[in-house]
């Protein structure tokens, strides 16, 4: 067993699980790794092999997915943790579950359902997540849920920081009662960790996705920081590459300089603060995990580009409106007309949709567009609106 820091989360000292059950205790693997485990054999994991990141699957089949921008995330995290003697398994936990509750098509589909669900109690992709790890995956058969470890659901919940200041929704507050997941506080250091690996891989592999889409001119980037002098580099040492061999050497630099940062940072901090245990990184005044200023500033102007030549390019516009009105129409039908969701979906608690209270019923029909894939959804669209034969 490797030697772990004072400050890292313990696996044999976890708070406990959601719902404590005997065969628990029955394994070789620790706590974390069996959250890990589960995460990973998830139904909902599977299901990001075809969510949107920025390009939707059927544009290519280089660009990122949820799945694949998951998987880059947890060894971003797992390398940062192991240097910094972490526990591995719970970065690796956050990190593959902390996209879990996102709808098809990205943040606009996200978007879309927070406007329809606006009388509703509003729709927020943190929450899902937590409602997909504590109440739909239904796979066990004595609880709701994944039955995860405190640890790893305070991570998911908490890994962008406290939530004192924020308002609570409802799952998670009332996961907060059950469990007192101490939400004014930080979470473990990590899953503040898995917080900037997420960082680090959507902005390094968004910058790949973009050129290899055609959306960004890599002569275009030369003034940024970061990403410019890693592009000056490699043409002074090697000249002009074919795309594939740009992009890769690129997305690796910009990894490596920013974790490479990340790491001195927080050591830096780390030697500051002493923390001599797990708790005393959740009552710190900051997070402990940081970039450096200058790092931090250059990562801003990185992401300030990307949004103006990638996430708002008119290509992009156009799926993100395509996919609102999509998940708009089903939502109004679906509300409007309970009888055309499949029959498991029409029933909450042997309720019938029509016959409960209509923010209940319109929180089942959120979850129900919310898992869906992208591609289920442009066909579950055209089994509702497209003219001529229902198409299985």
């Amino acid at each position: 067993m490797r030697h772990l820091a004072p400050y890292a989360s313990q696996a044999e000292q976890s708070r406990g699980r959601q719902f404590s059950h005997q065969s628990e205790h029955e394994d070789m693997r620790s706590h974390f790794q069996r959250d890990r485990d589960r995460i990973i054999h998830s139904a909902a994991f599977r299901k990001m092999k075809y969510k949107t990141q920025v390009f939707i699957y059927h544009e290519g089949d280089y660009f990122r997915t949820r799945l694949t921008h998951s998987l880059e995330v947890s060894q971003i995290a797992r390398t940062i943790s192991r240097h910094l003697h972490l526990d591995e398994d719970l970065a690796e936990a956050v990190a593959l579950a902390h996209d879990l509750g996102h709808t098809p098509f990205g943040h606009a589909g996200e978007t879309a359902l927070d406007q329809l669900m606006e009388k509703y109690g509003g729709f927020d992709h943190n929450e899902q997540t937590a409602r997909v790890l504590t109440k739909l995956e239904q796979c066990y058969a004595a609880y709701d849920g994944l039955n995860l470890t405190w640890e790893t659901l305070e991570g998911v919940i908490k890994h962008n920081g406290p939530l004192a200041n924020t308002t609570i929704r409802p799952t998670i507050a009332a996961l907060d009662q059950d469990m007192q997941l101490r939400l004014d506080s930080y979470a473990s250091l990590e899953a503040q960790i898995a917080n900037l690996a997420d960082d680090i891989a959507y902005l390094a592999h968004d910058c790949d996705d973009g050129i290899r889409a055609g959306l960004l001119d890599p002569d275009k980037m030369l003034d940024l920081p970061l990403a410019g002098p890693i592009l000056h580099r490699m043409k002074k040492d090697h000249g002009a590459l074919k795309t594939s061999r740009l992009v890769h050497e690129l997305t690796r630099n910009l990894i490596k300089l920013a974790v490479m940062d990340l790491i001195k940072q927080t050591e830096h901090q780390l030697a500051d603060a002493a923390p001599k245990n797990a708790d005393d990184i959740r009552d710190a005044a900051k997070p402990m995990a940081a970039f450096s200023e200058t790092m931090t500033k250059d990562l801003a102007t990185l992401k300030d580009f990307l949004f103006a030549h990638v996430w708002r390019h008119y290509q992009v516009n156009r799926m993100t409106s395509k996919a609102k009105r999509l998940i708009k129409e089903m939502f109004v039908l679906f509300m409007d007309e309970t009888n055309t969701l499949p029959n498991e979906w029409q029933y909450l608690d042997q309720n019938h949709l029509d016959d409960i209270d209509i923010h209940a019923k319109a929180r089942q029909i959120a979850d129900y567009i919310a898992s869906m894939t992208d591609r289920f959804a442009v066909m579950e669209h055209k089994r509702l609106f497209a003219p001529g034969p229902i198409l299985r």
